[in-house]
């Protein structure tokens, strides 16, 4: 498997498991517990690093569906308040955006990474990624994020998204197969099919991202709303750990940290 940096911390292969931290600075978020106001990005940053993230994923814009739409304009107003609360710490971010507008607004802060949950299908999107030479997060997508159904539909998008990969010169790169209801008319049998399936998308030998934190095919297996998603999520997240996940997305990072460490533990420490 190739293997990536973020900053001193490895990915993938025989690195432990990393952990990203999620910051969302939109009130749209389905998940209101992870809205961060700004004023408050950095110490919220410093206490996920302090906890053990190795990353923060830093977003401006809720991508659930029927969440309120905000203009390209409004997502970069909120990121240039976020980023410039974070430039200078040396804590690493990555941006969580699909619109190369906010990209290039982005690019002019000291990030670590780009999320694209729109798999390098937007032409000058990817361009700018390449020519930025940073490590890109690149969700599963054909025409719209999250769009596959299912883990076969969802190993065909991944080697698309490879390809593109490949095609713009983007070297550093983690898979995401993009779990979640994304699309109205994705389902949460879907998700569970990914979910079960996850090591299938090692063949890409390519590190793989887990992002599952409080998700909604969760809620509806548990009949709980986010706010009471946690332990399911943490139970899941045990086994994406030993499916294979390289790194995983969250919003609760101490509780995770300690999900790894068993998992790792029964796997043999790395």
């Amino acid at each position: 498997m190739r293997t990536t940096l973020i900053g001193k911390a490895g990915i993938g292969g025989e690195n432990p498991v990393r952990l990203m931290g999620v910051i969302n600075t939109s009130p749209e978020s389905f998940f209101h517990g992870s809205y961060v106001p700004s004023g408050s990005i950095l110490r919220n940053a410093e206490k996920m690093i302090d906890e053990g993230a190795s990353i923060i994923d830093l977003g401006a814009r809720s991508t659930a569906p029927q969440s309120r739409s905000i203009t390209v304009e409004e997502e970069c107003r909120r990121l240039k308040s976020s980023l410039a609360e974070l430039e200078g710490t040396g804590i690493p971010v990555s941006v969580d955006t699909m619109y190369a507008d906010a990209l290039d607004l982005a690019l002019r802060y000291d990030i670590a990474a780009i999320n694209d949950i729109h798999g390098l299908a937007d032409e000058r999107f990817a361009e700018r990624a390449a020519e930025s030479g940073l490590l890109v997060i690149a969700m599963a997508a054909r025409e719209q994020p999250g769009d596959p159904h299912g883990a076969d539909e969802t190993m065909a998008a991944l080697a698309l998204v490879t390809e593109r990969a490949e095609a713009y010169g983007i070297k550093d790169l983690i898979l995401d197969p993009g779990i979640g209801r994304w699309v109205p008319s994705r389902r949460s049998e879907h998700d569970w099919d990914l979910c079960r399936r996850f090591s299938d998308f090692l063949t890409f030998e390519r590190p793989l991202l887990g992002a599952i934190s409080r998700k909604s095919f969760i809620g509806d297996l548990l009949g709980k709303p986010a706010e009471e998603r946690l332990a399911g999520t943490l139970g899941l997240t045990a086994l994406l750990v030993m499916a294979g996940a390289a790194m995983i997305r969250t919003h609760d990072i101490a509780a995770t940290r300690d999900v790894i460490r068993v998992c790792e533990k029964m796997q043999g420490e790395r």
